[in-house]
């Protein structure tokens, strides 16, 4: 099988992410490299504007296929996810205090990792119907909130010391992480209203 541009790039995503995770997995802040953390996020910004170019190529030339039906969302949720899972790990916990740098918290990790669940397995319900379930408005904002604020934590955290660290603007990092939360509590809702119908539905005895 002849894999189109648009997932070519979509599987050099999923490399990208694998890269990414293995970079993250050798950062701790207790002794590592914080220059891991420019590395990561720089690779994360790569990945996410290559999101932006599959979309586009796979529209315009008109090659939207199964394969990236599928493989495009399921890329997306693994790096994002993957982010989140690894912010709340014991890699970004300060050993003097006890914070979590990252201030991301384990529940913020479930909010999204539910809220991703439960829309993939609405959308594949409805789907199988034969009833579109596109992305919506709610669903585009809260992609673009996560994309933004994981490379916004990596490059503060791992540079803390420097003018990340100053009172003025510390205050950025937590802002962007409870964007998040907000979005992505806004999307779930939207998506549920928007799937309202199949909930209400019942089952018929045969």
């Amino acid at each position: 099988m002849r894999i189109n541009l648009p997932n070519q790039i979509t599987l050099g995503r999923l490399i990208l992410a694998i890269v990414f995770f293995v970079l993250l997995g050798r950062y701790s802040y207790r002794g590592g490299d914080p220059r891991w953390l420019d590395v990561c996020g720089l690779l994360f910004i790569v990945a996410a504007l290559s999101d932006i170019l599959d979309g586009y190529l796979a529209r315009k030339q008109n090659q939207v296929t199964s394969l990236g039906r599928v493989l495009d969302p399921f890329v997306d949720k693994v790096l994002v996810c993957g982010a989140f899972v690894f912010f709340c790990g014991p890699a970004f916990v300060d050993p003097l205090s006890g914070h979590n740098v990252s201030d991301v918290r384990p529940w913020m990790v479930v909010l999204i990792l539910g809220r991703e669940l439960l829309v993939t397995g609405l959308r594949g319900f409805s789907e199988a119907r034969g009833d579109a379930f596109g992305a919506n408005a709610f669903g585009k904002a809260k992609m673009i909130l996560q994309s933004v604020t994981v490379p916004v934590i990596l490059f503060f955290v791992g540079h803390e010391k420097s003018v990340f660290g100053s009172p003025d603007i510390v205050w950025i990092k937590p802002a962007f992480v409870w964007l998040t939360v907000a979005g992505t509590t806004a999307s779930l809702i939207a998506y549920l209203i928007q799937a309202k119908a199949i909930l209400r539905e019942t089952v018929r005895p045969t």
